[in-house]
C-alpha cells in the first residue's frame, strides 16, 4: 500500500430527456412506368432492408378444384428463372445475405425480402426476375406438390389447426372459398401441374396491379434509380382489379366436436363472423376483444387460468379474411372472424365452456371497468414503439393496409383511435361480438369424454365428426 491518494474520475449520470411523439411510419406514395404502385418508407438506422410485393390473386381466383395452387406458384417464383436455375437463384440470393418467402391468403398472395441496405439493387434484381420471368419447371412443380401434400397430415394432427379448418367450414357454405383450407386438401393439391400453375401466373400476376413496399434505411440509396434498373422492368398486361365477392355466414349458435379419441386434452375454438377494418366500430372492437381474452391479464384468463387452473391461456382476438375494394359492387361486404381459442384437459372441457360463456354472461351484465380500458390502451398504444423497431414489422402492416383496401395513415390513425375510445364504447363493441347465441364451438378432443358434459349444459345442437 503506499500513501497515495486514490482519486475517481466520477460523470454525473445523464438526464433523462422528454420522451419524443412517435407515431406509425407514414410511407411515400408513388408509381413505375410499368404500372407498379410503390410504397417506400426511409427508417434510420433499420440496415436490413423489407420488401413486400402484394399481388392481387386472392384465393377466389383460384380455378374450381385447384384449392392451393396460388401457394404453390407464390411458392415456385423463386425456384428458377429464364437465367438461373432453383439452385442458382438460391446461391445469387446468399451471396446477397438476402432472405425470399412467399405466401398466399385470401385477401392475396405476397412475396416477402429482406436484404443489408449495401445489397438492395442486386437484391430487387432478383426479385424482379422471379416476377417476371419465373421458370416453373414441371420437376418442381412436382416437388412442391410433393412437399405440400406430406404436409396436410401434420398439419390435420395440430388440434389448433384442425379446429380452424372445422370453423370455416361451419361458418361459410361449401361454395365459398373461405370454407376451405387456404393451401388446399390432399385432394386439390394432388391435382396441381406446371401447365395450370402457368396459366394462374399469366392470367393475375402483373405490375399493374401489384404494390410494392420498401422500408429501411434508404441514406445513399437512390431509389428511383433502382426500382427503375429492377422492378421497373417487369412487364405485363393491364387489367382491372378484381372484383370482391359478397360474403355468405352462418353463425348460428352450435357446437361440433371433431373426435379425437385418447386425447387428453380438448382444444376449444369459438367464433362467428365479424366487420373488417373498414367498419366504423373496429378501433372498440379491437380495444374490447383485447380487455376480454388479449393477454394474461384479461378476463378469461383471470378466470379460466389464474382461478380455476383449466389451461395455460385463453385468447379472444380477430382476423380479417375480406375487405371491399374501392370499386366492389354494391353488397360486398368484408368479413372477419372472431374467435375465442385455447385448449383445456379432457375432464375439464364441460366445466371451462361454462365458465367461459358465464364471463361472457358477466360482461354482457356489468361491462368493462375503467382500469380494464385503460391498461388495454397501454398495452396496444405504448408498446407500438417496440412492435415495429424492424423494418420488416412495418413492412407487413403497410402490406395488410394495401390488401385491405386501407388508406396509407389507417394504422396511425387506428392507434389514435384507441386512445380516444372510452370504456362504454369498448363494453358495446365486445358485447355484440360474442353474443352467447351466435357462437359456433368447436372442440377437438375425445367425443367419447366430452359429449355427455357439454350436451348438458343446454348451449346448442351437439354434432360429432371424425377427426
Amino acid at each position: 500500500m503506499t500513501d497515495a491518494a486514490v482519486t475517481m474520475d466520477l460523470h454525473p449520470q445523464p438526464a433523462s430527456a422528454q420522451p419524443e411523439p412517435w407515431a406509425f411510419p407514414a410511407p411515400e406514395r408513388g408509381g413505375l412506368g410499368n404500372g407498379l404502385t410503390v410504397l417506400r418508407c426511409h427508417r434510420p438506422g433499420q440496415q436490413v432492408v423489407a420488401v413486400e410485393i402484394c399481388l392481387d390473386v386472392p384465393l377466389d381466383v383460384e380455378p374450381g378444384g385447384l384449392d392451393g395452387i396460388a401457394t404453390i406458384m407464390v411458392d415456385a417464383l423463386s425456384q428458377g428463372t429464364g437465367k438461373h436455375t432453383a439452385e442458382e437463384f438460391a446461391a445469387e440470393l446468399e451471396r446477397c445475405g438476402a432472405t425470399l418467402d412467399a405466401g398466399a391468403d385470401y385477401l392475396g398472395a405476397r412475396v416477402s425480402l429482406e436484404v443489408p441496405a449495401s445489397r438492395l439493387a442486386k437484391a430487387l434484381g432478383l426479385l424482379a426476375e422471379a416476377l417476371h420471368a419465373p421458370a416453373f419447371a414441371d420437376s418442381e412443380i412436382e416437388r412442391l406438390v410433393r412437399n405440400r401434400l406430406d404436409e396436410i397430415p401434420l398439419e390435420l394432427a395440430n388440434p389448433g389447426r384442425r379446429a380452424a379448418r372445422q370453423l370455416s367450414a361451419e361458418l361459410f357454405p361449401a361454395s365459398s372459398r373461405l370454407s376451405r383450407p387456404r393451401k388446399g386438401t390432399e385432394e386439390t393439391v394432388a391435382r396441381i401441374d406446371a401447365a395450370g400453375v402457368r396459366a394462374l401466373y399469366q392470367a393475375h400476376v402483373r405490375p399493374a396491379t401489384a404494390t410494392a413496399v420498401i422500408v429501411g434505411d434508404l441514406t445513399g440509396v437512390d431509389l428511383d434509380a433502382v426500382l427503375a434498373g429492377t422492378l421497373g422492368g417487369w412487364t405485363g398486361d393491364a387489367a382491372e382489379p378484381l372484383p370482391t365477392p359478397p360474403v355468405i355466414a352462418d353463425d348460428t349458435g352450435r357446437v361440433v366436436i371433431v373426435d379425437r379419441p385418447g386425447a387428453v386434452q380438448t382444444q376449444l375454438l369459438i367464433g362467428r363472423i365479424g366487420p373488417d377494418r373498414h367498419d366504423p366500430v373496429w378501433p372498440a372492437l379491437v380495444l374490447g376483444t383485447y380487455c376480454l381474452g388479449g393477454t394474461l391479464t384479461s378476463r378469461l384468463d383471470r378466470v379460466l387460468r389464474e382461478e380455476k387452473g383449466y389451461t395455460y391461456g385463453v385468447r379472444a382476438f380477430e382476423q380479417v379474411l375480406r375487405s371491399p375494394a374501392p370499386h366492389a359492387a354494391d353488397g360486398a361486404t368484408g368479413a372477419s372472424v372472431l374467435a375465442i381459442s385455447g385448449s383445456v384437459d379432457t375432464a375439464s372441457t364441460g366445466p371451462a365452456l361454462d365458465d367461459l360463456r358465464t364471463v361472457l354472461r358477466t360482461l354482457a351484465a356489468e361491462g368493462l371497468t375503467d382500469t380494464e380500458r385503460d391498461t388495454a390502451v397501454q398495452n396496444l398504444v405504448g408498446v407500438a414503439p417496440l412492435k415495429y423497431e424492424r423494418a420488416a414489422s412495418v413492412a407487413g402492416t403497410l402490406a395488410d393496409q394495401v390488401e385491405q383496401h386501407l388508406p396509407d395513415d389507417y394504422q396511425a390513425q387506428l392507434y389514435a383511435r384507441l386512445a380516444e375510445t372510452g370504456t362504454a364504447e369498448a363494453t358495446a363493441a365486445v358485447i355484440a361480438a360474442f353474443p352467447e347465441n351466435r357462437l359456433v364451438t368447436i372442440l377437438v378432443g375425445d367425443a367419447s369424454q366430452i359429449k355427455a358434459p357439454v350436451k348438458a349444459l343446454g348451449i346448442a345442437d351437439v354434432e360429432v365428426v371424425t377427426g
